[in-house]
């Protein structure tokens, strides 16, 4: 009896642990995706095409996702910046201010191209501090650019 008991169990963890996805309906059939080159509604200067650049060369780093031109590609990513903003970051108590904040707001959207259906949508909000002492925009711009890729990618491979 206790070795049936063993077995049982046994058999049961292994069937039960056979198929694991990030993919909460099982699963993708996407196997490969185009990134449209993003726009940008803010007066802010070449913000697009760095995001552009930086989700195709983390997909790539990835792998689960193939990039193809649109034309052969089963699901499209595009995206416009709709909100860029500089403020200072906690100044201190004499109003003093030692950091800003870049606030950058994205509209993303990954859609289905057999059917033309949206797979997911969402609105990404991130922000990158710099010390203005030490650093520049750029390096706030890159550090909020760094967090809304590593979203637009785990959301685009793993949570749909």
């Amino acid at each position: 009896m206790k070795r049936l008991l063993i077995l049982t169990l046994l058999f049961s963890n292994i069937c039960g642990c056979s198929f694991y996805s990030f993919s909460p309906k099982g699963r993708s059939t996407i196997n490969n995706i185009a990134i449209e080159r993003f726009k940008n509604s803010t007066a802010e200067f070449g913000l697009e095409d760095k995001m552009t650049d930086q989700i195709i060369d983390a997909l790539i780093a990835d792998g689960n996702l193939k990039i193809v031109p649109i034309e052969n590609a089963e699901a499209v990513l595009s995206g416009i910046l709709t909100l860029y903003e500089r403020k200072p970051y906690n100044p201190d108590e004499n109003d003093q201010v030692e950091s800003y904040s870049i606030r950058m707001l994205f509209n993303i959207q990954m859609t289905d191209r057999t059917d033309n259906k949206t797979i997911w949508k969402d609105n990404i909000n991130r922000i990158g501090i710099y010390n203005l002492e030490t650093e520049t925009e750029e390096d706030g711009q890159a550090r909020a650019i760094k967090l809304l890729v590593d979203d637009i990618v785990e959301k685009t491979t793993k949570s749909w």
